[in-house]
């Protein structure tokens, strides 16, 4: 595709065609080549001829994904947070909070919303826990994580969580690539993913 998009590609011109129109709306297409030698004839048939000769230059077409990108340009800079459904706010909070480490960020507001809920950070992005009734089954979902709906965590170090959820006894997969990643749920059934990155 790039090679479409740079201004030295060659003109790719297109073929004459004539279009046919019967009266009930079917067209067919034949070069006119066909038409001019009396190959495609027909009574009560409309002939539409369309000369289609065409260029399409690749400048043009750099011009055009130019300007498309700038419309689209929104400005992505990262997930600011991700709500994860539970049951009970406690429950969750002793799983994320009390086995997992993570902290609650007090500077969220907890009161201005119609439910319980927290935000934990995470890094510089932030889960936000929320009881509130859940849609999801919570049972016959895939035992592998990474099959199902789920929060991808970076982390710096597999074997260090491997330790902690071995302790508490709560069930894992290791990824099934073989890259350095856990999945886990928590105990709402929200599948999660904790990767080890290189920092």
């Amino acid at each position: 595709m790039a090679s479409l998009l740079s201004p030295s590609s060659p003109a790719v011109p297109l073929q004459n065609k004539v279009n046919h129109c019967k009266g009930n709306g079917l067209c067919t297409s034949a070069p006119r080549a066909a038409i001019r030698h009396g190959a495609v004839r027909g009574g009560g048939r409309c002939r539409l001829a369309v000369k289609a000769q065409a260029t399409v230059e690749g400048a043009m077409l750099t011009r055009e994904a130019d300007a498309a990108a700038n419309r689209n340009d929104i400005g992505f800079l990262s997930v600011h947070h991700v709500g994860i459904l539970c049951e009970n706010l406690e429950r969750s909070l002793d799983f994320y909070q009390n086995l997992l480490g993570l902290e609650i960020n007090e500077a969220r507001p907890d009161d201005k919303l119609p439910y319980r809920g927290a935000w934990l950070w995470v890094g510089s992005e932030m889960i936000h826990l929320m009881e509130l009734p859940n849609p999801d089954p919570l049972t016959g979902r895939p035992e592998h994580g990474g099959r199902d709906r789920h929060t991808c965590i970076s982390i710096k170090d597999v074997s260090k969580l491997k330790a902690v959820l071995d302790k508490a006894g709560i069930p894992y997969t290791l990824s099934k690539s073989g890259r350095p990643a856990i999945f886990t749920r928590d105990p709402d059934a929200n599948a999660l993913e904790f990767v080890q990155l290189d920092s």
